[in-house]
């Protein structure tokens, strides 16, 4: 395995990761769960 292979394998996997991420954030589940830690600083006295 040469350093192009490595690179190529180090993208791929980051990619994926990025997707996941992407996939995670704009689940419909986790909406309200984002909602409520957006009022967190307006609600602190």
């Amino acid at each position: 395995m040469d350093v192009t292979t490595l690179r190529i394998a180090a993208t791929l996997v980051a990619f994926g990761t990025f997707l996941g991420i992407l996939a995670w954030a704009y689940y419909r589940g986790n909406r309200e769960r984002f909602d409520e830690a957006a009022r967190i600083p307006f609600e602190q006295e």
